[in-house]
């Protein structure tokens, strides 16, 4: 009697699970979303159940969006909020990489999104398990107010990506990115094509801070390691300040130069238009459903469906990039005509904002700014 009473309470837990999981179904698939605000850093909702802004969170969302384009990495944002005595969503002080990592690549942030990331696998236990394409996911755009605009998140998304291609030498291996000082990730050796570390250096009791090529700190198996300069970092400081009065200075040629880049910019995909996958996607969209409420297999519907999602995102990125390095130009542009005077005092925001690359050689440096152009000061 214990057994049949336990079987029947299991079969009564099953189907009330699955009456939920098809009711949620439903509303996915008139797009009507449900999340949970209570820790959603940003937002809150009102007396309808809305999503709502919440004005001050918001502005920490942005400081995070803003700081990670400069250049900084998600550990000094989480420590520049620490100290700050921001609070995370959740009401606590302490702040991980991880969270930084999630709020930039959580879409809801620019009005959209995407249901059903997670699933339950066992309505017993209640476990939930990462989706990955086991049941249908809707994507609705437009649901509630951006605080983040959709041209700064897929922004974002590309410095996502191109943080996670690291540098790699000529030997093969990877260096991770950092953000920690202005000139890390972008002082480049020009013998070896290593990057530049920074050290605390004690030379006959003459402490200072330099920059040396990494593969002269660490053993390598090579016959014979670097032997590029060692660079005080005041000296790149002067650089610096050097290459981009240079810039403001001969700005005539500097222009042209920009302009030839512009037109380079222009690149064209050969994939299909935005418009044209949003309404491959609604088709897809709809074979799956009426495949899953017949409980027909749709694995290869799916797979087509997350295909062409990539390929939407990547197209948006690509256009997100070429977007963004013509707003550089046109910084730049401005920047310079902006410039009466040369200026005097090493600014590291200016350096994050204007410049991409600087390669050390033995009699000089070459300055790339992130539009284009290259400048080569002697030193």
């Amino acid at each position: 009697m214990i057994t049949i009473m336990a079987s029947l309470a299991q079969q009564e837990s099953q189907s009330l699970s699955q009456n939920v999981k098809l009711g949620l179904q439903y509303r996915y698939q008139q797009g009507k979303v449900q999340v949970n605000h209570n820790h959603f850093l940003g937002y809150t909702k009102d007396e309808n159940g809305n999503l709502v802004i919440d004005p001050e969170q918001a502005e920490v969302v942005k400081r995070i969006y803003r700081e990670y384009l400069e250049g900084y990495s998600m550990k000094r944002i989480a420590e520049g909020l620490e100290q700050d005595g921001i609070l995370t969503g959740a009401g606590r002080t302490k702040w991980y990489d991880s969270t930084i990592n999630k709020i930039l690549r959580n879409e809801k942030y620019m009005g959209d999104a995407l249901l059903q990331k997670t699933y339950t696998t066992d309505f017993l236990t209640k476990k939930r398990v990462k989706n990955t394409g086991i049941v249908p996911q809707y994507y609705v755009e437009d649901d509630h107010e951006a605080i983040i605009p959709k041209e700064i998140f897929m922004q974002v998304q590309a410095e996502l990506v191109r943080r996670r291609n690291v540098h790699a030498a000529k030997s093969g291996k990877k260096r991770r990115f950092s953000g920690n000082n202005c000139f890390s990730q972008i002082v480049c050796c020009g013998e070896c094509g290593e990057l530049y570390r920074r050290i605390h250096w004690n030379n006959r009791g003459k402490k200072s801070i330099v920059w040396r090529c990494i593969s002269r700190l660490e053993p390598s198996s090579a016959k014979e390691n670097c032997t590029n300069r060692t660079v005080n970092e005041e000296l790149l400081k002067e650089v610096a300040l050097k290459a981009i009065n240079r810039l403001c200075k001969d700005s005539d040629s500097f222009i042209k130069q920009m302009q030839e880049n512009v037109a380079k910019a222009v690149v064209n995909t050969g994939t299909l238009s935005p418009e044209g996958i949003d309404k491959r996607l609604e088709e897809l969209q709809k074979e799956l459903i009426e495949k899953a409420n017949d409980k027909q297999d749709y694995d290869a519907i799916a797979d087509e469906i997350f295909r062409l999602r990539n390929q939407k995102q990547q197209s948006q990125m690509d256009a997100e990039v070429q977007k963004e390095n013509l707003k550089r130009v046109k910084e730049l542009q401005d920047f310079i005509a902006a410039q009466n005077t040369a200026i005097t005092e090493f600014d590291e925001a200016l350096v994050r904002r204007l410049i991409d690359k600087i390669t050390v050689f033995s009699d000089h440096f070459t300055v790339e700014f992130k539009s284009g152009v290259t400048v080569d000061i002697k030193a």
